[in-house]
């Protein structure tokens, strides 16, 4: 995660809108953030934890959260801009906004929180918050990449069963935790192996003897069906001829009845044939001469018109002609006179132009008049500034400076005895809550083993006594199907004929079947005690699960505990070592530090005053400047103003015509001009729309006038067309035998189809001559005419008894041959679940031994210690350097920190046991070790971190190697920010951003470029 920008309002001692340009402090690689106490420096660390994660680290977002907003703001608003994801390659922004009630002041109305992604320069609102944009918890985050004030040693102080857990949490650790997805392996296994061992008790029934005994009689059954095979055959030829004969006889029948009905239909069609002869004539001869002679007369009549129509409009053109080009002339005449009219607009636009110059020269006059007393009077107002400024740095002396570290122990002891009351509170509330959970599960427990029945002992004897129940009923089941089997061969018994199965010739006491319903009753009987089965090891498993979270809970119990009496003991020292000092409250502590603050607050309060004066005074200094330099402008602008108004006058051509407009306004003079050139206008625009007009008419007058010709023409050539056609006419009926006009017209208006009548005509002789044909070539065939239908029957009934017979030794061969296929199905079924079932039994005992090995949570904290000890050696590799190689960072075992010194020969001794300066050390190195790692699990080429005071614990010495240790990570292409009053580091980082307390406005940002 990289800042880019942060905009903060309303929050803590922000009043006003400020904005922090981090990308400008980052580029640097190395920067801070400097102010006096109170000034708003951690606010900065505050805001951004707020717009992430929605709470600070001072106070929290419910119950608090009216303590966050400014006392004189109405609005809290942070925009926080951060790059973030795989070499924090995209943009996001963080929105956090909250309002105070209106109607109740102390109200904070619920807060607004959301996030956006820049996508192709845009923002968009995203569902995502910050644990998955930035990939760690607010607990993580400070502890990596911020990390507030008092909380730089945190990660030290920590219990190794909070960082075990944070390295689950940062890391992703969880994916070693394999204990359940064994479990659920194991089980699917078991669940398998149930399931194999009841389908191959379904299959006992099937063996190789039994499928040789039905192979031998499958190939007897064979030759019976293939003799009466050949029976049928040679019967379905003989019927086969029967039928052929009898189809024709039939055609016979129907051809010669088809003979008699065509013969009705001879003299309609006789008739239809002649009216189709002259219609065809008429239709190609003399009806394409007739449909000319019609359509020339139309063309005649219509050329004719056209003519008259000519001549009608050219008389009229001429006339419209004539008087567009006397208009055209009185135009012209009117145009000559547009370049003096234009020249007098000239002169009176100049004249409107030293007009606006007047008012101008009034306007600086006025101002040049104006600034004079201002200045003096801005000049005796500084004057008392500065006597008000050396008073108050003279009250700033009298009062005494406060010790900054008395006071910073005083508050953080405050602040950690509240912490510790609170961690009381909350660790007896999560043994309250998990007491509950135990009698939970525990009644769960007693549940599940209610419904064990008193026969039995545990779910394991029941499941063992259900799958006893479950192989009788199948076995039952297989009595029934091989009963049922047996019965449906029953019907081909018969007295006198040998048995299929036994070969005996009587059969006094027939097998009878059971029915349907009984052998499906039992089906039904295997799969409840089936379905009971499933439910009885779905209880033992829940059993097992709630068993091991009831023994998970009583360690938690455990734990829990003794963090109790460990916060006890804190909180004890601390009141311990504040009585010392005679305090002996909560209440007694916040009143001393209240006094330490009023004291060092009234000293600042003055001397912020004297900064606000100082201001003051340059803001004053600055505008008598400004105001000199403007009296300075009024006075040249003056000048220029009169400057440009004797050259406008000079520009004027007709002064003896202008001087009349002088005295009046310019709008009236405006108007006038308007109004010339609105006639200018008017006059070019008519004149062209009229000569646009008269091209127009010629045109159309020149067009009709050639049009006149052609149809002139076009009238002759349609007269003399139209004679020969009539002529024409007249030869072709005497050439066809129409004499009779009106007949012919008739004909030519008939609505006969005379494709349709041809192809009638066509059907009538094909069909005709068809049944002629065939009626002589069925009668010449042998047997056609002879054939007799009862013949027939009689063939017929005896080839279906023959094929009844074939038919029954083919189903009973299909019968067999099916069950001799389901046989080696089943056969081949039962050796490949034997082979199943042996594999796995082999995965249920590998299983067995891994999930022995990952139960619990031991394997996590194996790979969790691995992580820390990395983490260490890491470290080790700043600290050395930092301590002269005379002290190095240990991990033991249980997740310890131990510290070797190797001044007095290596031995180990507790981390807590170092100086505060070495302390604060060892936590920058850790710290900057975790930073690492998480920077190369986000798989980023850069990364940021963040820190607030620590400082001030150093000497000298110390802190120089401090800084040239923060400032080679620029090397790592690392960001490295930094929040102190400490004044040695301002002289040592050369970018830096600088909070300032203002009374009346607030923290104010500025920097240092």
């Amino acid at each position: 995660m990289i800042p880019i920008k942060l905009d903060i309002q309303g929050l803590y001692s922000y009043k006003e809108k400020q904005t922090i340009e981090f990308d400008k402090l980052t580029a640097a690689g190395l920067f801070g953030i400097f102010g006096a106490v109170g000034s708003g420096k951690s606010s900065i660390l505050e805001a951004i934890l707020l717009a992430l994660y929605g709470s600070t680290e001072r106070l929290s977002d419910r119950g608090e959260k009216n303590s966050m907003v400014n006392l004189q703001s109405d609005l809290l608003l942070l925009n926080f801009e951060f790059s973030s994801g795989r070499n924090n390659a995209k943009t996001y922004l963080a929105r956090y906004s909250a309002k105070r009630n209106p109607k109740n002041f102390d109200d904070i109305r619920p807060a607004e929180h959301t996030f956006y992604e820049k996508i192709d320069g845009n923002w968009e609102p995203i569902s995502a918050r910050a644990e998955e944009i930035v990939g760690m918890k607010k607990e993580h985050f400070k502890q990596t990449i911020i990390i507030p004030q008092g909380k730089f040693r945190e990660f030290i102080d920590q219990k190794p069963l909070d960082q075990a857990k944070m390295m689950k949490e940062l890391f992703g650790l969880e994916r070693f935790d394999l204990s359940f997805k064994t479990g659920i392996l194991l089980k699917a296994v078991k669940e398998q192996k149930i399931r194999l061992e009841t389908q191959l008790q379904g299959l006992e029934g099937f063996s190789e003897e039994v499928l040789t005994e039905k192979q031998s009689k499958f190939s007897e059954l064979k030759t019976q069906s293939t003799e009466a095979s050949f029976k049928l055959k040679i019967a379905e030829t003989e019927i086969r001829l029967q039928e052929n004969l009898r189809i024709k006889s039939q055609q016979l029948l129907k051809f010669k009845v088809e003979l008699e009905n065509l013969g009705l239909q001879r003299p309609e069609i006789e008739k239809q044939r002649l009216l189709h002869s002259e219609f065809i004539t008429a239709k190609t001869y003399l009806r394409p001469v007739w449909e000319q002679i019609r359509d020339t007369k139309a063309d005649f009549e219509k050329y004719r018109v056209s003519v008259i129509d000519c001549e009608r409009f050219k008389i009229e053109f001429a006339k419209e002609v004539a008087e567009l080009e006397e208009q055209e002339a009185d135009l012209k005449a009117k145009n000559k006179e547009r370049p003096q009219r234009e020249g007098k607009i000239r002169d009176l636009k100049k004249v409107i132009e030293i007009q606006k110059l007047e008012t101008q020269r009034e306007t600086a006059n006025s101002s040049f008049a104006n600034l004079q007393p201002i200045i003096e009077s801005k000049k005796q107002s500084q004057k008392a500034l500065e006597t008000k400024i050396n008073e108050l740095e003279g009250e700033a002396e009298n009062i005494s400076t406060t010790d900054s570290s008395v006071l910073a122990h005083l508050m953080s002891s405050a602040k950690d005895w509240r912490q510790l009351e609170n961690q009381l509170n909350k660790f007896q509330l999560e043994s309250n809550e998990i007491n509950e959970e135990v009698k939970t599960i525990q009644t769960k427990i007693d549940q599940l083993k209610s419904i064990i029945p008193h026969s039995e002992e545990t779910f394991e004897t029941w499941i063992t006594s259900q799958k006893t129940s479950i192989q009788e009923l199948e076995s039952q089941r297989d009595l029934l199907m091989q009963k049922q089997g047996l019965a449906t061969h029953v019907h081909l018994l018969h007295q006198g004929e040998p048995c299929p199965l036994c070969g005996a010739m009587e059969h006094p006491n027939p097998l009878e079947s059971d029915g349907e319903s009984t052998l499906e009753q039992k089906f039904n009987e295997i799969l409840e005690a089936k379905l009971l089965l499933e439910k009885i090891q779905t209880s033992r498993s829940n059993l097992n699960e709630l068993t091991f979270q009831l023994d998970n809970h009583k360690k938690n119990i455990a734990s829990i505990n003794t963090e109790i009496q460990e916060t006890k003991q804190s909180l004890t020292s601390i009141k311990t070592n504040l009585a010392q000092s005679g305090i002996d409250s909560h209440e007694g502590l916040l009143a001393k530090i209240h006094a330490i603050e009023h004291s060092s607050q009234s000293r600042e309060t003055l001397l912020q005053k004297v900064k606000v004066l100082r201001k003051n005074w340059d803001a004053d200094r600055i505008l008598i400047d400004q105001s000199e330099k403007e009296l300075q402008q009024a006075q040249l602008k003056l000048q220029t103003v009169l400057s440009h108004i004797s050259s406008k006058k000079e520009e004027i051509r007709d002064m003896a015509f202008c001087k009349q407009f002088f005295t009046k306004e310019s709008e009236q003079i405006q108007l006038a001009i308007d109004k010339v050139e609105k006639d200018i206008e008017e006059a070019i625009q008519s004149l062209e729309g009229k000569q646009k007009h008269l091209r127009e008419k010629r045109s159309v007058s020149d067009k009709n006038l050639a049009d006149l010709v052609n149809f002139t023409q076009l009238r002759d050539q349609s007269s003399t067309k139209l004679e020969k056609l009539n002529s024409d006419f007249e030869s072709l009926k005497v050439q066809h035998d129409f004499t009779d006009e009106a007949k012919l017209i008739r004909i030519f208006q008939h609505s006969i189809d005379a494709e349709k009548v041809a192809r009638e005509i066509s059907q009538f002789d094909q069909k005709l001559a068809i049944a002629e044909i065939r009626i002589q070539e069925l009668e010449a065939e042998d047997g056609v005419v002879d054939f007799s239908e009862q013949a027939f029957q009689e063939l017929s009934a005896l080839f279906e008894n023959l094929k009844i017979n074939a038919e029954l030794f083919q189903n009973q061969a299909l019968l067999l041959n099916k069950e001799i296929q389901e046989t080696n199905s089943k056969l081949a079924e039962k050796k490949v679940l034997q082979t199943d079932y042996a594999k796995l039994e082999i995965r249920e005992s590998y299983l067995r031994e891994l999930d022995n090995m990952f139960r619990g949570s031991g394997f996590v904290k194996f790979v969790s210690s691995i992580y820390l000890k990395e983490l260490c050696n890491t470290a080790n590799v700043r600290f050395m350097k930092l301590c002269k190689n005379q002290l190095s960072l240990d991990i033991d075992d249980n997740n310890t920190f131990w510290v070797i010194d190797y001044l007095n020969g290596g031995k180990k001794r507790l981390l807590k046991t170092l100086s505060g300066g070495q302390t604060f050390q060892a936590s920058l190195c850790l710290a900057l070790a975790l930073a690492e790692k998480v920077k190369a699990l986000n798989q980023a080429d850069q990364s940021f971190f963040f820190m607030d005071e620590g400082f001030g614990a150093l000497d000298k010495n110390a802190l120089r190697v401090v800084f040239e240790t923060l400032k080679s990570l620029r090397h790592e292409n690392r960001i490295v920010g930094i929040i102190s009053h400490v004044e040695d580091l301002q002289h040592e980082i050369g970018v830096f951003a600088n909070v300032e307390l203002d009374p009346e406005r607030g923290s104010q940002v500025s920097y240092s470029f």
